[in-house]
């Protein structure tokens, strides 16, 4: 991929995919406008680096859209010193977008190959980055509670982020999609300074199950 072509499609992919989608965060644009999306693709992929498709990471894993990252940069909302707890690694570009954004990243990825290749990655497009990059189970991480500014969430959950939640500092976001195909919901929750948790819903969105997620109750009739 030439350098001039990757150029005019980052271009297109956020004046085209991004911006009609009410992106308007100036610096979620600025940061999908840098860092380079096509760095962090499977190399067989990486003609499909800017386009509107979900892009296989192995049997089981695939990156979001474009408009997905997108939105989720947005509602999160991350500014410089915020620490960040990304749940998902996935293949390092939302880690290296929330670097850009000036956050403190803490990331999980529970598939060994697919931890390894984000380091690999993120390690070649940012030597010093800061990222902390974490084999393992969220469900069974051990984390400090009301921590986290901003929590992202890249597989979704059958319902309610409880144990996430948990870990959200006061004034801090959490952007995670919710429900059961065909019908999920992206949610931002946000703890309020009173420790209440707001909620609003932004809009439809389908994602891959987050692997280990406990699943709903059954019920008994």
């Amino acid at each position: 991929m030439s350098v001039d072509y990757a150029e005019t499609a980052r271009f297109n992919m956020v004046e085209q995919q991004i911006r009609p989608c009410d992106i308007t965060d100036a610096a979620v644009l600025r940061v999908l406008q840098q860092v380079p999306r096509e760095h962090f693709v499977p190399e067989m992929y990486r003609n499909l680096a800017f386009a509107d498709t979900a892009i296989p990471l192995d049997d089981q894993h695939s990156m979001m859209t474009p408009r997905q990252e997108a939105i989720l940069l947005q509602a999160l909302a991350v500014r410089p010193g915020d620490k960040v707890l990304e749940v998902g690694t996935s293949s390092g570009f939302l880690a290296a977008c929330l670097l850009a954004l000036g956050g403190q990243v803490t990331s999980y990825e529970i598939a060994s190959e697919l931890n390894e290749r984000a380091v690999v990655a993120l390690h070649a497009y940012d030597p010093e980055h800061q990222a902390e990059l974490i084999i393992g189970d969220i469900f069974q991480a051990d984390l400090p509670t009301q921590y986290f500014d901003a929590i992202a969430v890249t597989g979704s959950m059958p319902t309610s982020p409880d144990l996430f939640l948990s870990w959200l500092a006061p004034g801090g976001r959490l952007f995670c999609v919710v429900g059961q195909a065909p019908v999920m919901q992206v949610q931002r929750f946000t703890r309020q300074m009173s420790g209440e948790v707001q909620t609003v819903n932004l809009c439809e969105m389908l994602l891959l199950p987050l692997q280990q997620a406990p699943s709903p109750e059954s019920f008994v009739f």
